[in-house]
């Protein structure tokens, strides 16, 4: 899979649905860290228009009895990945998306200051899909050429207690990374 990015860090050619969840990054902030996220709505049901819905502020708290708790929440992230490989846009790169929440990593503490959020539609009880690992390791890729990466972590890492993703079913061993990049991979 080839992707590019342009100057603000939207995928060319590539689906970008706009969140309007995001604000600008610090002035000065480099981007050094890659965020992996999963998500599923409703909980443990793939291919409906829940997350582009919840990352939109679209979703409607009677489409679904779980909806009524998160409807009003003004989420996003930079990327997600479809079970079937489909990757689509919501926030510029450039931007920080609100995918971490409350977080700290070595010493730092909001991570969406600094890091790209990956979503894979996918949750902690279901194996994630080739389609979508590749699609993973071209968009990491992809980032690693036009941001100074550092670190590729799981929700989970940088809120402990809080957060279990990418969960127990994502394989880190399928994960690729540029060859200086594959000790920061758990």
């Amino acid at each position: 899979m080839q992707y590019a990015l342009n100057q603000d860090g939207v995928i060319v050619d590539g689906q970008f649905i706009a969140s309007p969840n995001h604000d600008p990054r610090p002035d000065g902030t480099a981007i050094t860290m890659i965020v992996i996220h999963n998500i599923s709505l409703p909980p443990g049901e793939y291919g409906g228009p829940g997350i582009v819905q919840l990352f939109t502020n679209s979703l409607r708290a009677d489409d679904h009895p779980y909806y009524a708790g998160i409807h009003q929440l003004r989420v996003s992230s930079h990327f997600l990945i479809r079970r079937d490989g489909q990757l689509i846009q919501f926030v510029a790169g450039s931007q920080r998306a609100w995918h971490a929440g409350v977080s700290h990593w070595q010493g730092r503490d909001r991570c969406n200051d600094f890091s790209i959020g990956i979503e894979l539609e996918g949750s902690d009880v279901d194996a994630f899909k080739a389609a979508q690992y590749t699609t993973l390791n071209a968009l990491i890729h992809l980032l690693q050429t036009h941001y100074p990466i550092s670190d590729i972590v799981g929700h989970s890492e940088i809120a402990p207690g809080r957060k279990t993703d990418p969960g127990p079913y994502f394989d880190w061993n399928k994960v690729q990374s540029t060859p200086q990049q594959a000790g920061k991979i758990p």
